[in-house]
């Protein structure tokens, strides 16, 4: 059993796994129903309404640096994997 971390994710972070998960739902619900347009309108509403802020916020992570994304990674999972100076 792997332990939680109560470590939040940032706004950025945040815009980007919701929409994630909301696109994936979405998908998944257009290959099973293709032609529902509800699934459709939810798309749409997405695409006019809240695509902009997490392509926004898609760009400032792909910005960050690979020392802090790893630093970033291990605080999320809760533990370090990270090199302590000895050689492996």
């Amino acid at each position: 059993m792997t332990a939680r971390t109560r470590t939040r994710l940032d706004e950025d972070e945040e815009r980007v796994t919701r929409a994630q998960r909301l696109l994936i739902g979405l998908g998944a619900a257009l290959v099973a129903t293709p032609f529902d347009t509800t699934t459709h309108d939810r798309l749409r509403d997405f695409l006019a309404d809240d695509a902009p802020q997490v392509l926004a916020s898609l760009e400032v992570l792909r910005r960050r640096p690979e020392a802090e994304l790893r630093t970033r990674i291990a605080e999320l999972a809760g533990h370090n994997l990270l090199p302590t100076g000895g050689a492996a």
